[in-house]
């Protein structure tokens, strides 16, 4: 089984005329494990998963298998606010041949804490042996998974890790505090990498590396390995990209910067919409000031 560590990114997903554009992913996972991209996310809420048709999701996922290559590890996106949905959806990551699952908390219908636990429960019975990545990412989902819930996910052997979104420094202390080393803990909030790792992260799933990956790459080794003047000096220098990033709902910003870095198409889908011309302009400023544009 390979591990889920390192910096991770939520793949963004390119789209040209309407559908997905399978030649511009491509160049972006290569993109990605050329600046040291350790694990690929597709369809999480940065890949617009939700606005995906299943077939669409599927595909994306695979073509992220096909062209890393086996050089990297990939988990494919399978969340939903429906369970039966969910175990659908993993089903279809499977067979694309992805090393695992992220699964975000069910968004709008607001599961109590024990329903939290049965739908990853539901999930991962429904696929033993098949490693899921919990998301807990309240500020879209409307729910909250609480670390006492968390410590009860670590009675199922799928769950490894945890994507924790919330931004708490102490969350990720009490997740340590109740889980030991049985639950990976990912950062997956592009401000705090340095100090979520101090507190027992193992690494980011990020939004930002989409864009910067050698740099997001050089801070969570450097943090890991303790030289935490050089990761601070890094996180630093990061501090206004991943500002612009999310100025505006992501991943409006991020796909507006690799649209000008020559990598996609400007395209969303709605109800998204293009980035507003003061935050593109500041945006394409601090890409430049990064060395992150070609002109």
């Amino acid at each position: 089984m390979k591990t889920f560590e390192g910096s991770m990114t939520a793949l963004a997903t390119p789209f040209r005329d309407g559908a997905f554009d399978e030649q511009a992913y491509r160049a972006l996972v290569r993109y990605q494990i050329e600046g040291g991209t350790s694990v690929l996310i597709p369809m999480g809420t940065t890949g617009e998963s939700v606005t995906m048709t299943a077939d669409e999701r599927a595909r994306a996922v695979k073509v992220a298998v096909e062209e890393s290559k086996g050089r990297v590890a990939v988990v494919g996106g399978g969340g939903s606010n429906s369970t039966a949905e969910a175990i659908d959806n993993v089903k279809r990551v499977r067979e694309t041949g992805a090393d695992g699952t992220l699964i975000v908390t069910p968004y709008y219908n607001k599961p109590s804490q024990a329903g939290l636990v049965e739908h990853f429960r539901a999930i991962a019975r429904a696929h033993p042996g098949f490693p899921i990545i919990a998301y807990n990412v309240p500020g879209r989902t409307g729910v909250d998974m609480l670390p006492e819930t968390v410590q009860r996910l670590c009675d199922l052997p799928e769950v490894v890790a945890i994507k924790e979104a919330t931004g708490n420094l102490f969350r990720a202390l009490e997740i340590l505090e109740k889980c030991g080393e049985r639950m990976t803990l990912l950062s997956g909030d592009d401000f705090t990498v340095l100090p979520f790792i101090a507190c027992g992260g193992k690494g980011v799933i990020s939004v930002s590396s989409n864009v910067a990956p050698r740099m997001m790459a050089d801070l969570v080794a450097e943090a890991r390995a303790g030289n935490i003047a050089k990761a601070r000096d890094i996180q630093v220098r990061m501090n206004s990209l991943h500002r612009l990033l999310f100025v505006e709902s992501n991943p409006i910003p991020v796909k507006w910067a690799l649209h000008v870095m020559g990598l996609f198409g400007p395209e969303l889908r709605l109800p998204l919409v293009p980035m507003s011309e003061p935050n593109a302009s500041k945006l394409r400023d601090e890409l430049r000031h990064l060395g992150l544009l070609k002109s």
